[in-house]
């Protein structure tokens, strides 16, 4: 398994160590994963599901509570009566899977997260040598360059550019030109969907709100002021309902907390362009079926 350029197998025992940590292709033969686009009248599954002893007092992640928030979500997503067989309904032995993870500093995404994901592709029969967990080096990695199925993964935040730094703009490091999408706030974003290195290739999205950043100014920033423990993943085949979820949730925390109508900006527009103009999915709350799980207090949606 390829790990952010370096080769490295992990195994249940690896898995186990990460008890704690900083809080810092095609689809033929998996029916059940057809995904619902803008042109059609099917709703988008998407799990919401927060644990309160995710995050500790000391604001470390308990990489236990993680993993079995992650398996109880995958699960309820595809009405799995096990975390094995819903996994096994994502993937075949045979696959090659690109892990995109997100490496920005001040928020990456959870290493104990992609240790989970990593696993459970090993349960169902995925060679570790046919898996890469990588993000800003996926265009030369030579498992993303032969990869049948991708899992996309990052931590929901605040940008500059695009007002939110969601799943879908999470592959924009599969061009060679990220800077011709950012005009008008990003929202060309689906295009690279439709590349041929990724369309249809996804199998599986996994927006991290375990501490989102919610408000910032400027073109790197970043305060803990803005962090707060949601403590929530939101898991979804449709990169367009998960983000249109989270988005909604971070927009009702400004709000509370400047106690006022304080819109996301810029506006995400790619969240409701990868729907109408790209088809990628379903941005609307009337075509999102969501499902909650798990602790309730401070909800927001």
């Amino acid at each position: 398994m390829q790990h952010r350029n370096n080769k490295r197998v992990i195994t249940r025992r690896d898995f186990l160590k990460t008890g704690s940590y900083a809080a810092a292709g095609s689809l033929v033969g998996l029916p059940l994963l057809r995904r619902a686009s803008a042109q059609t009248s099917a709703k988008s599954r998407v799990v919401l599901i927060r644990d309160r002893e995710v995050i500790g007092q000391d604001g470390n992640l308990n990489g236990h509570v993680l993993e079995s928030m992650l398996d109880r979500a995958v699960t309820a997503l595809l009405d799995a009566p096990d975390p094995k067989t819903a996994w096994g309904k994502l993937f075949r032995p045979n696959d090659v899977v690109g892990i995109k993870t997100n490496v920005w500093s001040p928020l990456p995404t959870p290493e104990a997260l992609e240790t989970a994901l990593v696993f459970r592709l090993g349960q169902v029969g995925v060679k570790s040598g046919s898996i890469a967990v990588e993000d800003r080096d996926i265009r030369d990695n030579p498992v993303f360059m032969r990869s049948t199925a991708l899992i996309n993964v990052r931590p929901m935040r605040t940008h500059h550019w695009s007002g939110l730094g969601t799943l879908l703009k999470n592959y924009i490091m599969f061009v060679s030109a990220p800077w011709m999408y950012h005009g008008n706030s990003c929202e060309r974003l689906g295009a690279i969907w439709k590349k041929p290195h990724v369309n249809g290739k996804t199998r599986l999205n996994i927006l991290v709100m375990l501490t989102p950043l919610f408000h910032g100014i400027g073109p790197h920033h970043f305060s803990r002021r803005y962090l707060w423990p949601y403590a929530g993943l939101v898991v979804s085949t449709d990169p367009v309902a998960a983000d249109a979820t989270g988005a909604r949730i971070i927009g009702a925390k400004r709000n509370e907390f400047f106690d006022s109508h304080r819109p996301i900006s810029p506006p995400p527009l790619h969240i409701a362009a990868a729907d109408t103009r790209f088809g990628l999915g379903n941005a609307s709350a009337d075509r999102i079926d969501l499902v909650r799980l798990g602790w309730g207090e401070q909800i927001l949606i």
